[in-house]
């Protein structure tokens, strides 16, 4: 399946539209016959962006490729991702501030990036950035935030955070680069947002939860009324929280049980199993199947990371180990193989072979017999997860009965043998409490009382270590 993010329409008026529209109008020549490098550099300046935001935005929507002026899922084009739906209408914002066709700002690289900065600056404008404040990239976390156009604030942290991520690696693609900086944005409204909302349970342990529209899926009651006996994978053509933010806008009528990030394969389940996803694109399939998007584009190899095939593959065991599905390519299929589908995902970069020795346990080390419930013990929920790598996660449980938080930490490398690992929880005001050494399958439990206190948790396996900051607090 294929979808794309919208982005909130632009509404400049009066003093502020005029100004752009003459920036625009005087900038509009040099916007043509130009090399990618050259359009950040006039576009940042035309419209007093930071250049390396700019391109860390561009990068985060579309790793820099225009795809041949075709439109992702939800419409966006170009390397700026300009979105033209019914719900926003960016593409059309950017051609009125920049005095450029919409067909040439859908094609057109230099003009797209062009556009991307105008519609940018125009978010700019409407939350009242000073000159100053313009030239300090950490002041523009809301308009980044904004510009994403997502259906929350929850979804909006998720857009703009990747931007920030991108930042602090650097880019260096298509002739463009952006040295690593790491930026401590300002979020102003969206400091409280926290993006990694959990549902009480999920039907994957450690996903994080975004509930996609009702208009989006069929509620069901499956697997005792209809089997489950199908995965389907899909790449999003797009982005990772411009998926998420597509299945929640009603006007979608599309979405999928779980969404899979490309750079660190996070995972957010937004349909619950026992309800229909609209992912196969043929009524049978979404009744009897599961459906997992992946962040990217199919005619890009450079989304599919080991860490997306890795993270995906332990849903997929996950998935098939609880419903009895067969783990082969009959029953862990493409969209593509779909009968009387017309899409193409994943595509030829998908590395099948890869993709199935990591759901058969090949390359892997096989299956954690052991869940952050089973460790921490009865009554406790996974409340927060992070990823150590490719080799492990840790997890935050709470439970509601004694107010009582745990840390559990799951190795997916070298199970069964003794490796380092570690997981601690440290409550406001008190000392870290660590349990650390070599162990076969986890470490922890680490329990502690935090009701209304501030924690701090963690973990490591091997050289791979996460410490959160002080947080969930109530």
């Amino acid at each position: 399946m294929m979808k794309k993010l919208l982005l909130a329409g632009v509404l400049v008026v009066g003093a502020q539209q005029a100004a752009l529209v003459g920036t625009a109008q005087a900038t509009s020549a040099q916007a043509t016959a130009v090399t990618l490098p050259a359009a950040f550099d006039k576009a940042a300046s035309a419209y007093e962006v930071p250049r390396d935001l700019l391109v860390a935005l561009g990068y985060a929507e579309t790793h820099l490729d225009g795809h041949g002026g075709e439109p992702s899922a939800s419409g966006g084009y170009g390397v700026m991702h300009l979105v033209s739906n019914p719900s926003s209408h960016a593409l059309e914002d950017a051609a009125k501030i920049t005095s450029q066709t919409a067909a040439k700002l859908k094609t057109d690289d230099a003009a797209n990036v062009l556009g991307g900065a105008a519609v940018l600056r125009a978010k700019a404008d409407k939350l009242g950035l000073t000159a100053a404040e313009r030239k300090d990239p950490a002041k523009w976390y809301e308009a980044v935030a904004a510009y994403g156009g997502a259906a929350n604030e929850s979804t909006a942290r998720i857009y703009a955070d990747a931007v920030y991520e991108v930042l602090a690696n650097g880019v260096n693609t298509a002739g463009v680069k952006v040295t690593a900086k790491v930026v401590e944005p300002d979020r102003g409204k969206y400091d409280d947002a926290d993006p990694r909302t959990l549902a009480a349970a999920t039907d994957y342990p450690g996903a994080l939860w975004a509930a996609a529209s009702s208009s989006n899926y069929a509620v069901s009651n499956r697997p005792t009324d209809e089997k489950i006996d199908r995965i389907i994978i899909h790449v999003t053509q797009g982005s990772y929280a411009g998926t998420i933010s597509w299945f929640q806008n009603s006007a979608a009528k599309v979405s999928a049980h779980y969404v899979v990030r490309s750079s660190d394969g996070q995972i957010t389940q937004m349909v619950r199993e026992k309800n229909r996803a609209f992912h196969a694109g043929v009524s049978s399939y979404n009744h009897r199947s599961v459906g997992i998007e992946h962040e990217g584009y199919i005619n890009d190899a450079s989304w599919f990371t080991d860490q997306m095939y890795r993270s995906s593959a332990a849903l997929t065991r996950n998935i098939a180990d609880r419903y009895g599905i067969p783990k082969d390519r009959s029953h862990i299929i493409g969209h593509v193989e779909v009968p009387g589908s017309d899409h193409t995902d994943p595509g030829s970069h998908w590395d099948w072979n890869k993709y199935m020795s990591y759901v058969g346990g090949g390359s892997g080390g096989g299956t954690n017999p052991y869940t952050a419930e089973k460790v921490c013990g009865t009554g406790y929920k996974v409340i927060d997860s992070q990823a150590l790598g490719t080799s492990g996660t840790v997890y935050l449980l709470y439970n509601s009965t004694n107010a009582n938080n745990c840390v559990a930490t799951l190795k997916k490398t070298s199970l069964g043998k003794a490796s380092a690992a570690s997981a601690f929880l440290q409550v406001a005001g008190k000392a870290k409490v660590t349990d650390s050494g070599s162990f076969t399958y986890y470490a922890g439990p680490v329990r502690a009382a935090a009701d209304d206190k501030c924690v701090k948790w963690g973990g490591s396996v091997g050289t791979a270590t996460y410490e959160s900051p002080s947080e969930h607090c109530s």
